[in-house]
């Protein structure tokens, strides 16, 4: 036992460079939570569009059976930083408490708002509590990258210009995946508003993508050097092209096609914060990765740990999107 636990002490497992690694997935759980549970924002903010009740039990039907696993992916966010640096996890949430109370309270907004919906069919409860999920829907991702661009430029403050465009940016990602998730879900239930709700939802995301960019420049340390690097510049050109194909691919009707579109340029908008703020991950301190990363021993073990559950945790989401795939049905309900 001794001699296992000296080995694991003596170096990462395999030579892998396991803080980068762990870097990287931090921020892929990021990107999996704002994909997965960005189409359920993205429905609910639709949800004040849509102008029968037919149409908006549609879109609870539709989200019904995944948004509560999806936040899953926020905890598992939080708890991945919290285990690999946590003096990064204890100074972002120090430093922007208010943000993360007002997240949390939109997610607990948009979680029993549609709970409390279906209790009475009454058109007053039902009016304020429809506003309410609306409400949840669309703080919770706004104050999300509102967190993400404070973070990105190291800023102390909870309200900043980057912030507030970083957080409409984010807001409007979550429309795209929502749109296309919808039309792929609730089909004919849904009016043809939706498909042109999405499409504008794209334009504004990537003109909001470019002011981000533009307000980046002036706070980033490297300034436009860093965004016009080779990998940010690929990935932006990317993003322009996703943007087309899913505007085109929701017109078609090729909603599957539009949606993995749409997870593209989630996947896109959070390696592009990745590759700005890297080597540092606390930009406000001026840590690097490697000095924020715990020990040896405790990486290699949570590694391992990591390399046995997560693929777990994939499988039980395939089977429950696999369960609950195909449109719904006129009987179903949330």
């Amino acid at each position: 036992m001794t001699n296992a636990v000296d080995a694991l002490a003596a170096g990462p497992v395999l030579g892998l460079p396991l803080p980068e690694l762990w870097f990287a997935l931090v921020f892929a759980l990021l990107g999996t939570f704002l994909f997965l549970d960005g189409f359920d924002f993205g429905a609910g903010a639709i949800f004040a569009r849509l102008p029968d009740d037919e149409g908006r039990e549609a879109v609870l039907s539709a989200i019904g059976p995944f948004w509560d696993g999806n936040e899953v992916w926020l905890v598992v966010f939080g708890g991945a930083l919290f285990a690999a640096f946590p003096s990064v996890y204890a100074g972002l949430f120090s430093r922007h408490y208010l943000l993360m109370f007002g997240i949390l309270g939109a997610l607990i907004l948009r979680g029993l708002a549609p709970e409390m919906y279906e209790q009475r069919h009454d058109a007053r409860w039902q009016r304020w509590w429809g506003r309410s999920f609306v409400a949840g829907s669309v703080l919770a991702p706004f104050l999300l990258g509102a967190f993400a661009g404070n973070w990105l430029v190291g800023s102390p403050r909870s309200l900043t210009l980057v912030g507030v465009v970083t957080g409409v940016a984010v807001t409007a990602l979550t429309v795209v995946s929502g749109a296309a998730f919808l039309r792929l879900k609730a089909r004919e239930a849904l009016p043809e508003t939706v498909t042109e709700i999405g499409v504008a939802a794209v334009a504004a995301y990537l003109l909001a993508v470019v002011a981000t960019l533009g307000v980046l420049a002036t706070r980033l340390p490297a300034g436009v050097d860093a965004l016009l690097s080779p990998p940010v510049t690929v990935l932006v050109a990317a993003s322009v092209g996703l943007g087309a194909g899913y505007a085109a691919a929701l017109r078609r009707g090729a909603n599957l096609v539009a949606l993995a579109a749409a997870g593209g340029l989630t996947y896109g908008l959070i390696a592009v914060v990745g590759l700005l703020m890297y080597p540092r991950i606390d930009p406000a301190t001026g840590t690097t990765v490697g000095e924020a990363a715990v020990s040896t021993l405790p990486l290699n073990l949570m590694s391992i740990g990591a390399a046995l559950l997560l693929p777990l945790v994939v499988t039980y989401f395939a089977v429950l999107y696999s369960a609950f795939s195909g449109p719904i049905t006129a009987e179903e309900a949330y």
